[in-house]
């Protein structure tokens, strides 16, 4: 049996997701250090309408829950990581100094933003299989950004664009077209030029080899080489997402018990959708200690 620490992506986020988070030490002196007095207002409404606080947001949240859980004993065999959720699956891993991702991540998030300060991002399509999904969106300058089930796939572009797609996808059976709360359009070749200008910062910074398995959520595939990781980090914003092939190759790796950090439990739910064998939680959901419980009844 194996341990995943999954981590989440953009549009899970809300006002006040800091609440109750652990008070980890070491981790909030140097995100202070870093970040001054804006830690403190980082998960405020107005804070999180700007892509590079939500994306900080994200990164603190999930380093912090993630530390909770092993300061318990609790050890991830593989960690993953949705979009921007790949960073703190990075600094867990061992792979990514906590100070280097708060620097890394709000580049990216400046980056982005600034490609893009209006008018695009994302849609979630829920009901419709792959090649439906492609065949609508060919010639309507969006782009197919994440596949997380067999029947929910996200689009990415241009915001009028979205809803031609999403009422084309209504009228062909879809259950459900939801605009993201995510203001950029990521994981598509809109955002190539930004992951270019990422990875160049990343040439400044020195990656170790994880300690644990490294799973790509945009090749579905466990990356050890430090080199590799950092491409993956620098270019993901740009590369579709494969998170219902990495969970079946986490899966496929044994791992029978999926942890989810804060905020919210969307990965659990797409995770139990990949034919999972044993349990799927989100730690927000239910719990330091139901984790706790589990990873020991699983450990037998």
């Amino acid at each position: 049996m194996k341990t995943v620490f999954t981590f989440p992506g953009q549009g899970t986020q809300y006002a006040g997701m800091f609440r109750g988070m652990p008070d980890i030490h070491r981790r909030l002196v140097v995100a202070r250090e870093i970040l001054g007095d804006e830690l403190d207002t980082l998960d405020t409404a107005p804070a999180l309408q700007h892509t590079r606080a939500v994306q900080l947001a994200l990164l603190i949240a999930g380093v912090c829950w993630a530390d909770a859980l092993t300061g318990r004993q609790i050890t991830p065999d593989i960690v993953s990581g949705l979009s921007i959720g790949a960073y703190p699956a990075a600094v867990i891993a061992g792979a990514l100094d906590f100070r280097d991702a708060l620097h890394l991540v709000a580049l990216r998030g400046e980056l982005m933003e600034r490609a893009y300060p209006h008018g695009y991002g994302m849609t979630a399509i829920m009901g419709l299989t792959r090649g439906q999904v492609e065949n609508i969106v060919a010639g309507s300058g969006t782009y197919i950004a994440n596949l997380n089930a067999e029947t929910q796939i996200v689009i990415a572009g241009r915001d009028d664009q979205m809803a031609q797609v999403a009422q084309q996808a209504l009228a062909l059976g879809a259950t459900r077209a939801k605009r993201l709360a995510v203001s950029v359009p990521s994981h598509c070749a809109l955002l190539d030029a930004p992951a270019s200008q990422l990875a160049q910062a990343f040439r400044k910074v020195t990656l170790r080899r994880p300690h644990c398995a490294y799973l790509s959520g945009s090749s579905a595939r466990v990356l050890w080489q430090p080199e590799r990781i950092a491409d993956d980090l620098a270019f993901n914003m740009a590369r579709t997402m494969h998170w219902e092939e990495a969970m079946i190759a986490a899966r496929e790796r044994e791992g029978r018990l999926a942890i989810e950090m804060p905020p919210g439990g969307i990965l659990t739910c797409l995770t139990r959708q990949a034919h999972w064998e044993g349990e799927a939680i989100s730690l927000e959901r239910s719990g330091v200690d139901v984790a706790c419980h589990l990873y020991r009844r699983l450990a037998r």
